[in-house]
């Protein structure tokens, strides 16, 4: 159990800068192994590479799939 001076920050999804795959399934209502084949693609705009972990910035994520009709 964690006290008052350990308790973590939680953020809400939609104020967060970067997703786990996970989340941005959650938040997109998008699949996660569709998310994992657009973070694949060549020139992808909205992954990010920490070491070999993949992360989605969330706001060209969000103008990526604003901008398209179906994926």
């Amino acid at each position: 159990m964690m006290n008052q001076n350990q308790q973590a920050t939680i953020l809400p999804i939609d104020r967060k800068m970067l997703l786990s795959i996970r989340e941005a399934a959650e938040y997109s209502n998008i699949g996660i192994n569709k998310i994992d084949e657009m973070l694949k693609q060549p020139n992808c705009p909205f992954v990010l590479y920490v070491g070999t972990k993949k992360l989605v910035k969330r706001k060209a994520f969000e103008e990526f799939i604003e901008g398209r009709v179906a994926i």
